[in-house]
């Protein structure tokens, strides 16, 4: 439990004591929604961050059919992540939509930790609801859970050379068991936090990188919307984070 007798019990900071991490999302934004004023911080003080997305959002945008709609979002994805210090960004072409939980999605994230060899993999909410452990709140969407739950279990499949013997044998991939923790962004029950100030206003311009998706999405200022989501979020997590805008995270350590 992560509650006392007075309230919610105050944030941890974020492990510290890490180089490299690769962040699993299932679509161009979700980070930007999430966590990339944090990841903006951590690429400032030398640390690697790769991204991967499952999909390339093709299917994110109803007035742009998902032929010009994929390669128009892995653009703005891949300047979006170059704003926050992401020089890296990887699709695995799944199809946005229809994502499945299984032995398939699971063995792509796998592969891509024996590539990239993180000690801290970052994923998103995997559970059935953006409510509280009482219920309640936004259902989830099923890409996010299929991705957030295969990059939870793919942590340990990385490290297990007689799970996908495949990666070794015909990719070369070795196994790497080097993943410390997996943070969750996106939870309503978070354990951690990283301090967002350094990084807030880089978050802002990544987010507003993707300018066909909230143009589709909003008809306000896009500044305006992205400002208020983006430091809504930051502020919300400061009340247990000794009041310092943060990015919340529940971490789990391996």
């Amino acid at each position: 439990m992560n509650e006392r007798l007075d309230g919610p019990a105050p944030l941890e900071p974020m492990p510290t004591d890490w180089q490299r991490a690769l962040a699993v999302v299932a679509h161009p934004d979700d980070l930007e929604y999430g966590c990339a004023a944090a990841i903006a911080d951590w690429t400032d003080g030398g640390r690697e961050v790769v991204y991967l997305l499952a999909t390339r959002g093709e299917a994110g945008i109803d007035t742009i059919d998902p032929a010009a709609c994929a390669p128009l979002r892995e653009a703005e994805q891949r300047a979006s992540a170059a704003v926050v210090g992401v020089p890296t960004v990887e699709f695995l072409d799944h199809r946005d939509g229809v994502l499945e939980y299984g032995l398939d999605l699971r063995r792509d994230i796998a592969a891509a930790i024996r590539r990239h060899r993180p000690e801290l993999v970052i994923t998103m909410n995997h559970r059935d609801t953006w409510g509280g452990a009482e219920g309640g709140g936004h259902w989830n969407t099923p890409d996010h859970k299929a991705v957030g739950r295969a990059t939870l279990d793919a942590a340990g499949d990385a490290g297990n050379r007689w799970i996908f013997p495949e990666l070794l044998t015909e990719q070369g991939l070795e196994p790497w068991d080097g993943v410390r923790w997996v943070a969750v962004s996106g939870t309503t029950t978070p354990t951690h936090a990283a301090d967002a100030g350094p990084g807030l206003e880089r978050s802002v311009t990544s987010l507003m990188e993707h300018k066909a998706y909230i143009a589709a999405l909003t008809d306000e200022d896009p500044e305006a919307y992205v400002r208020a989501f983006l430091t809504g979020n930051t502020q919300q997590a400061a009340a247990r984070f000794g009041g310092r805008p943060a990015v919340a995270f529940e971490v789990f350590p391996r």
